[in-house]
């Protein structure tokens, strides 16, 4: 009988093996590396810090040394802002002085704007009732027969006389004028004219 030809291996059987077990390894790494993500973000903070490696004891922790030719250096700038701190509270409390100052001279400044408005009113009203009494005894004098009102006038300084008889009625003026004395009329007159001396004729 003749003998049946052995089959032989397909060729390319071996690659898939390999590249299927490298896929298998591949899928096992990253859900490895998925499930320790997620127990790292389900971790606290204290059992993150205990999983760390602490600093060696063995080790000495270095330290910073400045170089002494720096320290008058240092020293001198920390002077000088100490100055300059000192410098501005007191500029910062000279300006709260000059504001509270400020607003003390405007509260005076207001007080004697008061109280000049208030002295100027009652001034004007002395002035006003002075003149209603003087126009009260002008009229006064006025009605008065000459013959007494220039008995009155003669005990009078001639100024004073002057002023009342420069307020009155020429014809009033006239009859106390005609009642004086000459030496008193003389007197008064000159006041009058020379009151008017003095005024521009154009």
């Amino acid at each position: 009988m003749p003998r049946t030809p052995k089959r032989g291996r397909r060729p390319g059987r071996g690659a898939l093996s390999i590249i299927a077990v490298l896929l298998l390894g591949s899928a096992l790494l990253r859900v490895g590396m998925q499930a320790s993500v997620a127990i790292a973000r389900e971790a606290s903070p204290a059992e993150l810090a205990q999983s760390l490696p602490g600093p060696d004891p063995l080790v000495e922790p270095q330290t910073c040394e400045s170089d002494p030719d720096l320290l008058p250096l240092l020293e001198a700038m920390e002077t000088r802002e100490e100055r300059l701190r000192v410098r501005e509270e007191r500029m910062t409390m000279r300006m709260r002085a000059l504001q509270v100052a400020d607003a003390r001279i405007s509260e005076k400044l207001t007080e004697l704007k008061a109280s000049e408005q208030a002295l100027r009113a009652t001034i004007a009203l002395a002035d006003e009732a002075a003149e209603s009494d003087l126009t009260r005894l002008t009229t006064v004098y006025e009605n008065m027969k000459p013959k007494d009102a220039a008995a009155l006038f003669e005990t009078m300084d001639p100024e004073f006389a002057a002023g009342f008889l420069g307020r009155m009625r020429p014809d009033a003026a006239a009859g106390i004028m005609t009642g004086l004395t000459p030496q008193t009329a003389y007197m008064v007159s000159v006041v009058l004219a020379g009151r008017n001396a003095d005024v521009p004729k154009e």
